[in-house]
């Protein structure tokens, strides 16, 4: 399943408490349009939305589940519940909050800087990316960082979504390309050997990045709530819509 990474560390390191919910088990990955019962938005302090490697839009795959997915972020939205979405979760929140997702010009897969305006909280890179769709952004939400292939963070009142993998680590990239991942990079023009290396490599600055990220968005919280909406955030269940193999 996809970990929270280095995102669920830094949480943890913060008090909070981590529930982690898997949508489609290993089991049905190649089956994935399943029947599922999200849990309540209300119920949690901040929810992570992780990645899976089918696209938001596709309904003959996911159809069955993407639904509960986009009402729980959009209800979450509308309670204040704070939102991190990761990748795919990123581009459901966009969907969720009236924007959408669409195929992107190109594949992004390896290591990137992003142009930020905010470099306190989405600080440049270099970030890991492995997606082939884009989110458009809703509207009232604001670009933080960007690629020259499509939007890499936003802000949608207390929620954050971010297209690269602040939760990466070199295991889940291994994970990744073992299961089938290495032959779809390199149908990209990305030697898998070489993007293993350079993963590992990476690691000490991403656990350093991400602490930044995590602790901008949750120090932040407070000034993008209404006063009505203010509360302790103490728990949050990180959705795992798929095993992570190759994330959209």
């Amino acid at each position: 399943m996809t970990e929270p990474g280095e995102v669920g560390v830094r949480l943890l390191e913060r008090g909070y408490e981590l529930s982690t919910v898997t949508v489609v088990p290993e089991s049905h990955r190649h089956a994935p349009n399943l029947r599922f019962d999200f849990p309540a938005a209300q119920d949690w302090d901040l929810i992570v939305s992780l990645g899976a490697p089918w696209s938001v839009y596709d309904d003959a795959a996911i159809g069955n589940w993407i639904g509960g997915e986009l009402a729980l972020l959009r209800t979450a939205h509308h309670l204040g519940v704070p939102v991190l979405g990761v990748c795919f979760g990123a581009q459901a929140l966009a969907a969720a909050l009236g924007g959408s997702v669409e195929t992107a010009r190109r594949a992004e897969i390896g290591w990137i800087d992003v142009e930020t305006d905010d470099p306190a909280l989405v600080p440049p890179g270099p970030w890991f990316v492995w997606h082939f769709d884009r989110c458009v952004i809703p509207p009232g939400a604001v670009e933080l960082a960007r690629s020259d292939v499509c939007t890499q963070a936003f802000m949608a009142g207390s929620s954050l979504g971010v297209q690269f993998h602040p939760e990466i680590t070199t295991a889940a990239v291994e994970g990744w390309l073992g299961n089938g991942g290495a032959e779809q990079v390199a149908r990209h023009g990305v030697d898998p050997d070489a993007l293993l290396a350079r993963s590992r490599a990476m690691q000490p600055y991403v656990r350093c990045s991400t602490r930044r990220l995590v602790d901008g968005f949750l120090d932040g919280i407070p000034s993008r709530l209404p006063a009505s909406q203010a509360h302790p955030a103490r728990r949050f269940p990180a959705t795992t819509p798929a095993e992570a193999r190759n994330l959209v």
